[in-house]
């Protein structure tokens, strides 16, 4: 039996993945019952994933890690995403695991970096 990967290396790897387009690396955080939710997306399971999310790691260019705040087998990441074209913008994911991998991500959308307020 492995020795147990911090919380913070396995949401850094899943990172990582998605700045190398490197499916591979990703398939090997996920569990086999890995699901995934947003405001576009309830619950779906590790197949739709990689159908409907995955491909958007060619937009994307760099994660920026913020906050990363791990409890028990639980953790959110406050990110800013960088990607290829446009602005930057800030999201928060909640991730749950499974021994060594992933096997929930929940993320909430934020807003674009340096936006006014529409009250300011």
């Amino acid at each position: 039996m492995g020795s147990r990967v911090s919380i913070a290396e396995l949401i850094r790897g899943y990172y990582a993945a998605y700045e190398r387009k490197d499916r591979d690396a990703i398939e090997t955080l996920l569990t086999a019952d890995f699901t995934f939710s947003s405001p576009l997306d309830k619950r779906i399971r590790r197949v739709a994933y990689f159908r409907r999310c995955w491909p958007n790691c060619q937009k994307i260019r760099a994660f920026h890690i913020e906050k990363l705040i791990a409890e028990g087998d639980d953790a959110f990441a406050l990110y800013e995403l960088e990607p290829n074209v446009g602005p930057r913008f800030r999201n928060a994911e909640f991730f749950r695991m499974k021994g060594n991998m992933i096997s929930e991500v929940q993320v909430y959308f934020g807003s674009r970096v340096g936006t006014v307020g529409v009250d300011e």
